[in-house]
């Protein structure tokens, strides 16, 4: 009898014995393989840190959706540059942490996807482009859809190509291009059909030049931790003060040089090396 109870104290509880809360947690943790010490192991849970910049900048995307549909289009457009700010803080927080994980990628591609494809499209096609009809939401589409191969092409790259360069326009800069100009011409009640046209061309371009081959400078190779020079933070300092005279044409100017840049210097690369003609 004793023997009895006691084994039955310390048998394990079998899964029909579990209450509903226990089972919920059992069946949907996370369990994926990672390499410690040279060897892989199964790895329980998630981190928390770097998973809760990814899903701030996810909630900042959601926003700039529902502030557009609100016609807000201001603060949707902030919203776009705000979870860019928090995309790239997610990562880099993960590498300095040492919390990188694949379930980490994976959920901050699909942040991206909806931040970065799905909102620029969407707030620049209920801000102007549903006034040009048929050809406007097509072209909307076609930036989603562009976000959506850049994405997925990148999982599949990383590893195989220069860390130095993106290959074509990086997500993030096509949508803070986008959120830019609908900022800007807002602002100034840009509504003529001259802008309509413009805001087609830049739309339409930032998605054809996310899937194209045109390399983009990626700034991976600046060493944030040495030292640089006293004038390199004075020039930081006055960024930031042009920036916020007029964020919108700041913020426009800044990243419209870089969408040009990769066109530019892919231009400045062909002439170099084409054989010069006598």
């Amino acid at each position: 009898m004793n023997r009895d109870s006691h084994h039955s104290e310390q048998e394990p509880d079998r899964p029909g014995d579990e209450d509903l809360a226990s089972t919920f947690m059992r069946e949907s943790e996370v369990i994926e393989e990672a390499e410690e010490g040279g060897r892989k192991v199964r790895r329980k849970g998630v981190y928390l840190l770097p998973n809760l910049f990814t899903t701030s900048a996810l909630f900042s995307g959601f926003f700039a959706m529902v502030a557009a549909v609100n016609g807000d289009f201001t603060t949707a457009s902030i919203a776009i540059f705000i979870a860019m700010v928090l995309d790239g803080l997610d990562g880099r927080v993960a590498r300095l942490t040492n919390t990188q994980s694949d379930f980490g990628a994976e959920y901050d591609s699909l942040s991206d996807m909806l931040s970065f494809g799905v909102a620029p499209g969407l707030v620049a096609f209920i801000w102007i482009l549903q006034d040009i009809g048929k050809t406007g939401w097509v072209v909307a589409f076609l930036y989603v859809a562009c976000a959506a191969l850049r994405l997925a092409r990148f999982n599949v790259q990383i590893g195989s190509v220069d860390k130095k360069w993106f290959i074509g326009l990086p997500s993030p800069s096509a949508a803070a291009l986008v959120a830019a100009s609908v900022w800007t011409f807002h602002s100034f009640d840009a509504d003529a059909f001259g802008f309509k046209l413009l805001m087609l061309f830049v739309v339409g371009t930032a998605g054809i030049l996310m899937v194209s081959n045109i390399r983009y400078y990626s700034f991976k190779d600046v060493d944030l931790k040495g030292p640089v020079p006293f004038v390199f933070l004075l020039a930081i300092v006055l960024g930031f003060v042009v920036i916020s005279i007029e964020p919108s044409v700041m913020l426009l100017l800044l990243f419209g040089a870089y969408v040009v840049s990769g066109p530019v210097m892919a231009m400045m690369r062909k002439l170099k090396h084409s054989p010069s003609t006598h």
